[in-house]
This record gives structure tokens, sequence and C-alpha cells, in this order.
């Protein structure tokens, strides 16, 4: 599966793997104790990384730099990057309001996926994937706070809109050049169109500019 070849594992157990991206919708056993544990999970092999990381950090700054780590947007970031929502298992109803790409449920998902890793390999194995994921944790945490389609996504919501919905409307150039014309569309309307040099690109350039035209 793509998905392991992008997180750096390859699960001895395939089950694992697929009770993680089971979503509650779906009405089967389900994620959400692998969440649960993938949390604590999560929690100690960044705090063990930071600790030792940054030796002359105090507790309160180690503390703030954990925090905007672990929290939901950075990890729904994370999750994007690794393309995890196209991965996940879910009901009809919930893939229709666009589940795939709710900030909560690529979170939960991604917390689910760590605690997978943990059953299967045990603590180093998650440790070794979490210390790759976070490896960059200045450059997560700046990212953070510039995930324009969580950042659309907040503001729908807060507004009582529906969720964006978005299309690839072009591509062109050659294989190792290629531009992707994203469009968002809100409430059936196209709001907004970037370009970028793969979709994620693209959507995150059109969630941008959406942005720019709602809040005016």
């Amino acid at each position: 599966m793509d998905l392991q070849k992008a997180l750096g594992y390859t699960f001895r157990d395939p089950a694992h793997l697929r009770l993680a991206l089971t979503h509650p919708s779906t009405k089967l056993p389900d994620n959400q104790r692998l969440e649960f544990l993938g949390d604590a999970v999560l929690e100690f092999c960044v705090s063990d990384m930071l600790y030792h990381k940054y030796p002359n950090l105090h507790e309160g700054e180690l503390t703030a730099r954990r925090a905007a780590l672990v929290c939901e947007r950075t990890l729904s970031a994370i999750a994007r990057s690794l393309d995890l929502g196209r991965w996940l298992l879910m009901g009809h109803g919930e893939e229709q309001t666009g589940g795939r790409e709710k900030p909560s449920i690529l979170a939960d998902a991604m917390e689910a996926v760590l605690a997978a890793i943990y059953i299967d390999g045990g603590y180093e194995a998650a440790r070794d994937v979490i210390r790759v994921l976070f490896a960059n944790d200045e450059k997560l945490i700046a990212w953070r706070g510039h995930d324009d389609k969580s950042a659309l996504q907040e503001y729908t919501q807060a507004n009582g809109l529906e969720l964006p919905a978005y299309a690839i409307i072009a591509q062109e150039g050659p294989d190792h050049d290629r531009r992707f014309t994203a469009q968002v569309s809100i409430l059936g309307k196209p709001v907004a169109t970037g370009v970028g040099n793969s979709k994620k690109t693209a959507e995150q350039a059109a969630a941008k500019k959406a942005l720019e035209i709602l809040k005016k």
C-alpha cells in the first residue's frame, strides 16, 4: 500500500492498519480505541524527541512546543501530506459531507495509525516513524498556521456554510513539470481557483484565495 511507503513502515499484520483507517461511521469495528492509545504514544514520543533535541529549553517552552505539534491542525496537515484521507474507510453519508477532508477525522486517524504501528511493531517502530514525521518541528509549527484548507473549512463551519468542495479543473505540462489548477466551491458555487505543481498545493492555493475573497 502506498500509505505504508509514505509512512516508512510496513505492517506485519495489515489488519492493524485497516482498523486504524476505519471510521465509526462504517458501523464496523472502528479506530476509536486506537485513537485513544495513539494520543498517548504520540505525546510521549514527541516529548522524548523535544527533550533531547532542545536541552536548553525550560519546561514551559517544551510544553508549548509539544502542544503546537500534537494539536489537531498539525496532525491533519501531516495526514494530508501522507494522503491519509484517501485510504479511510467510512460510511457513505460521512463521505458525502467531506469526511475525507475534515481536520478532526484526519487527526484522529493519524493518531490511530501511530497506535497501530506501536501495536504492530513496538515502541521503537512508532518512535522512529514519529521522529521522521515530526523531524522538522519548526516548519511544522509554522505550517500549522498556514494550512489554508483547514482554515477555510473552519471559516465555513463557523459561518454556517457547507464544507468546501475541491476539483482539479486543468493540468498541463510534462510529467516532470506538471501544473494543476484546482477550483474550490462552496454551496455548489465556484469561489476561487489556485495553481500548483501538485494537486495538494493547487488546492491549498485555491483555499487561500477563497479565504481572502470571503473575508472581504
